[in-house]
């Protein structure tokens, strides 16, 4: 059996057709932009196929028709007469630096002006913008034919820097007068399309392109960028198969993993779940399904904006936002849930036509594991201490092996090295709902029964734990409440043991942190 060849990190169309590497068919979506000369905005998550999306782009505007036989634009009706394009790539410059984004500007203009013959002495009194105009004026006179531009992640200057705003203030300037031109020049333009993590709002980007058609929430192109699961088992499953045998289990269980980890992307609320590519491509060649995406890139920036709001941790998971919320990014905005989902650590779970509100969530275990461990990592650095007393590991083994005693006893002393300004009531509940779902244990906030709900119920093979917090009170009415209200009755027919425990937090000097706590196993 020939071996698959796994395109990873590589974004060139030309190559993955040209060398042999598995090619997921999107071009019929394709067919479908390129029909009509018109600008596109579309909004991913990183690593998730944009650069390749416009590198498709790029050889069909080549007219490369050798490189598309046998897929699906091949069989419409398009137009093959090749344009001048103009592609720029953000993703290659340290934004963090000064120059970083008027260095890039400047070579990538200078590539280009090169191929059109214009020499330094004809741009040397403008600035980027005016040196960008000239040259689409350029590819349209010497060629004839209007200009093509494809720019992938524009924001890439602006995300990561928002907390310099000097910085971000000047390359926003530069952006803006940038993309201007796609206004301005647009009789030599023939087609645009531009890509993004985020699409800023306030910060005039985007002002003037009143002509940008966005594509981010457009059920026809839901899936121009990701793979559904018919995608992954019809393209993927010898490499499936490879991967079940490693595991030591079947295939079906296999590909339920594989959903289970990676799959759960949707960017409408009635369409297709996707798959993250990368991560794919990753479990497939390494025969292992571990948090390749997430591992890539670790979204300080994003951690410390949820911990800066206060935000209830537990509520992630279950957030509601109007569709212009989700489709604009304020820089000093104090909700991070719109930045979250066009990130890709929250996805579309539904949609209420009557308030006419998303509903949102973690997508899947990789993204939801992760993000949860870099919470910890700023919430609890000594968790990821080798040595410390407060290792995951160790919380994690009080629960599995119950020990709730142990458990309550090393969260009180943790809670004690908080420093003064974290201790608040979401803190905590925040540090006991981190410590529990990265536990390897069934975790949940707020249960709902008839009768009321749970602060956290913690469910392990042998052991079912139900917590009842109280900020300033006290352990006896924390205890008092669970009784009244039966939280345990729902696990009368249960064969674990349960355990009932009552605890209270306090804000107040000098007795901050976890006052006290009762246990009563059942």
């Amino acid at each position: 059996m020939k071996t698959q060849k796994y395109p990873i990190g590589i974004q060139t169309f030309s190559k993955i057709i040209e060398e042999g590497f598995i090619y997921i068919d999107k071009t019929s979506l394709i067919a479908s932009l390129v029909k009509t000369d018109s600008y596109y905005f579309l909004s991913r998550p990183r690593r998730f196929g944009k650069s390749l999306l416009l590198s498709t782009l790029h050889s069909y505007f080549d007219g490369r028709r050798d490189l598309f036989k046998g897929l699906d634009i091949d069989k419409e009706d398009v137009d093959w007469t090749p344009s001048p394009v103009l592609h720029f790539d953000f993703n290659s410059a340290v934004y963090s630096l000064e120059d970083g984004l008027s260095a890039l500007m400047n070579s990538l203009l200078s590539e280009y002006e090169k191929n059109y013959n214009i020499s330094e002495s004809d741009y040397s009194r403008e600035n980027i913008p005016q040196r960008f105009r000239r040259l689409i004026q350029t590819a349209f006179e010497q060629t004839g034919r209007k200009v093509v531009i494809l720019v992938d992640e524009y924001d890439k200057p602006l995300l990561g820097i928002e907390e310099n705003k000097v910085l971000f203030e000047r390359n926003q300037s530069l952006l803006k007068g940038f993309f201007g031109n796609l206004k301005s020049m647009d009789r030599y333009i023939r087609f645009a399309f531009l890509t993004g993590v985020a699409r800023f709002n306030k910060v005039s980007i985007f002002s003037d392109l009143n002509n940008l058609n966005d594509i981010s929430l457009s059920e026809p192109y839901a899936d121009i960028c990701g793979w559904t699961e018919k995608e992954i088992t019809d393209s993927f499953m010898p490499g499936i198969e490879a991967l079940a045998r490693k595991r030591k289990k079947n295939v079906e269980d296999t590909i339920k993993d594989l959903r289970v980890y990676y799959d759960g992307y949707r960017f409408t609320y009635e369409g297709n779940l996707l798959y993250n590519p990368f991560s794919v491509l990753n479990a497939l060649f390494h025969l292992k399904i571990r948090p390749f995406w997430f591992a890539t890139g670790t979204p300080t920036f994003l951690v410390k904006r949820i911990k800066s709001n206060r935000m209830l941790l537990s509520s992630l998971n279950s957030q509601w936002c109007r569709e212009s919320d989700l489709l604009e990014v304020g820089l000093n905005s104090p909700n991070p849930v719109p930045l979250l989902f066009q990130t890709g650590y929250l996805t579309i779970r539904g949609y209420d036509d009557e308030t006419e509100r998303y509903e949102l969530g973690f997508p899947n275990y990789e993204v939801e594991h992760g993000f949860n461990h870099q919470l910890l990592r700023i919430y609890l650095p000594e968790a990821e201490t080798p040595d410390s007393p407060f290792r995951m590991d160790l919380f994690q083994r009080d629960l599995v092996e119950g020990r709730p005693e142990d458990f309550m006893n090393r969260l009180a002393t943790l809670l004690k090295d908080i420093p003064y300004e974290n201790h608040e009531e979401k803190t905590y509940q925040n540090i006991v709902y981190l410590l529990c779902r990265l536990s390897g244990t069934e975790a949940q906030i707020e249960r709902h029964s008839n009768i009321g709900r749970t602060d956290l119920e913690v469910r392990t093979r042998r052991f079912i734990y139900i917590f009842e917090f109280k900020y300033n009170r006290s352990v006896e009415e924390a205890m008092q409440q669970i009784r009244d209200r039966d939280y345990a009755g729902r696990y009368a027919l249960d064969p674990r043991t349960t355990y009932l425990i009552g605890a209270n937090f306090s804000d107040k000097a000098p007795t901050r942190g976890l006052t006290g706590y009762e246990i009563v196993r059942l």
